[in-house]
């Protein structure tokens, strides 16, 4: 992997692990579902625009149906749960259960596409398990069935992620990768924007949610996008999805220098498990390959 790269794998990995830190700041303020709304809201139009200096075409009459699935699946659902979840508990919580989204991918990949469950994604799913458990149980934050709830929720979005890369996969010969990142992220602001009517902005909030949801939609999706069509393009699916060991890092990080979250010797473990468990499953053996 060239040095730009690289580069671009760690500022990916900071950005995405920030992004659980800006939905700590504004969903408490904001909730769940007007903190997802303004996160692809924005994000649309940041990307639309950039599909239109760069004259490449949505094509939203042909590829609606695809756009609506994946945004609901992909964006909308995902968006609300993680953001329900960092009402109710720490932003490396949600970025260490996030990791796990390769685990369901595989489980997905076994069940709609007829890919191989060996015993080594087996394992490997069992170790995600332990660690979220060890981070659930033993953790900074008191065992409760409000937590427990929140948990679920991120892993609600992880099998979201899961089943909308199955979706996505029908339908990449089809649609370009810019294509699917833009029209999903129309797709889940047209889903989501009934049910704005049924949690009313109570007050203007201050500037700091303002900024943070900006940087969110903005930063972690707009930009976090096109650095990794980028990486997708230049090194490859396998290596792009290194990105997901470095997330759950840079979110405890950003967490504790900011929010002041705890990093405890519990953490660190159900964060090394999920971590060990994704790269059982991401990274089969040469032989195997």
């Amino acid at each position: 992997m060239r040095g730009s790269d690289l580069m671009r794998l760690l500022a990916l990995a900071a950005i995405w692990g920030a992004s659980f830190l800006f939905m700590r700041v504004v969903a408490p303020v904001l909730g769940a579902l007007w903190t997802a709304e303004i996160r692809v809201t924005l994000a649309t139009l940041a990307l639309m625009l950039y599909m239109l200096a760069s004259r490449k075409p949505l094509q939203p009459g042909q590829n609606w149906r695809a756009y609506l699935v994946l945004g609901t699946v992909n964006s909308a659902l995902p968006f609300v749960m993680y953001s329900f979840a960092a009402i109710h508990m720490p932003a490396g919580y949600s970025a260490i259960v996030n990791a796990t989204s390769p685990l369901w991918g595989a489980v997905m990949g076994a069940l709609f596409l007829d890919e191989r469950f060996t015993p080594r994604k087996v394992l490997g799913m069992a170790a995600g398990v332990t660690g979220v458990a060890l981070l659930v149980r033993l953790g900074p934050v008191e065992f409760s069935g409000t937590l427990l709830l929140a948990v679920l929720a991120c892993v609600g979005a992880t099998v979201c992620y899961a089943l909308a890369g199955i979706y996505s996969k029908k339908v990449s010969g089809q649609i370009s990768a810019m294509q699917m990142a833009t029209g999903s992220q129309l797709g889940a602001a047209a889903v989501l924007m009934p049910f704005m009517a049924l949690t009313p902005l109570q007050a203007v909030p201050p500037m700091p949610v303002v900024l943070a949801a900006a940087a969110l939609a903005l930063l972690c999706s707009a930009v976090a996008y096109l650095i990794y069509f980028r990486l997708m393009s230049d090194v490859g699916p396998t290596k792009a999805l290194t990105v997901t060991f470095l997330i759950p890092l840079f979110a405890l990080l950003w967490g504790y220098l900011f929010l002041g979250e705890a990093i405890t010797l519990s953490t660190l473990a159900g964060c090394a498990g999920v971590v060990l468990a994704t790269w059982l499953v991401v990274y089969a053996p040469k032989s195997a390959a």
